[in-house]
């Protein structure tokens, strides 16, 4: 059921669609995840997060990650977990997090499909983990409840203090003359979780953008968000000197425990 609070983060949410006649003219698809940003390095560093899931993982628990990508969140906290499962809506990232637990030699499991639908699919866990993808959910209170109805004994989200497309706001403002929306935020979130019964806390630090392997590429896919052709990457490249992306961001990690860990 709808709640004022889920409405509301609907709403803002909208504010972020590329208006009709610039998305009308885009030759790719600008709401991209490029699998390049997802790949998982060697050695991971840990963060907030990335403690909060180890501090409630059993020796050999079992952990969920919804929106995997590669699983760079999982595999942050193998061990204590042993055995992970991931839900992506891309199979290529699927296939990120499959070879990436194979050459971990971890246990994993793999769904396709779009969270909260893929769900009942889904086993319960120990530990349930969706980084980054909160942003992207329109109908936010079935994806909290079902994050929530899965884990045994915690939840853990991460997302930026504000919608991950902020930061490219200016190039909006400079290329079309558009302004962004500044709401949702990681704030809004906690709200819509205590209006649907769940008492979350909330840390709030900072941490490293994920980049792009080159400026090329940022480039490139910086050109394809913004709903620009191709001859006009050149462009994209002298604004992108002019206004570097930031290195850094602003971020919250949001959890709670469940009542079966009690």
């Amino acid at each position: 059921m709808s709640t004022l609070e889920s409405e509301r983060w609907a709403q803002a949410l909208s504010g972020w669609a590329i208006p009709s006649e610039i998305a009308e003219q885009a030759p790719e698809n600008p709401w991209i995840h490029p699998p390049v940003l997802f790949q998982v390095p060697e050695r991971i560093e840990s963060t907030f997060s990335h403690a909060c899931a180890r501090e409630a993982l059993p020796s050999g628990g079992s952990l969920l990650d919804v929106g995997c990508g590669g699983g760079i969140a999982a595999f942050a906290v193998v061990p204590p977990a042993s055995h992970l499962f991931g839900v992506d809506h891309q199979s290529e990232m699927l296939e990120m997090f499959t070879a990436n637990a194979l050459s971990r030699g971890v246990s994993s499991e793999v769904f396709e499909g779009f969270w909260p639908e893929v769900a009942p699919r889904v086993p319960n866990v120990d530990v349930v983990l969706s980084h980054h993808v909160a942003y992207n959910v329109a109908d936010i209170g079935p994806f909290l409840s079902e994050l929530d109805s899965h884990a045994k004994l915690r939840v853990v989200i991460e997302i930026p203090t504000h919608h991950p497309l902020t930061n490219i706001s200016d190039a909006w403002k400079y290329f079309w003359n558009l302004d962004r929306p500044t709401t949702p935020t990681a704030a809004d979130l906690v709200d819509v979780l205590r209006e649907i019964g769940i008492t979350a806390q909330s840390h709030y630090w900072s941490g490293p953008l994920r980049d792009a392997p080159d400026f090329d590429q940022e480039s490139e896919i910086l050109r394809i968000r913004l709903c620009l052709p191709p001859g006009r990457l050149g462009e994209v490249k002298d604004f992108l000197l002019d206004h570097p992306m930031p290195r850094q961001r602003d971020l919250a990690t949001i959890w709670w425990d469940v009542n079966d860990g009690i």
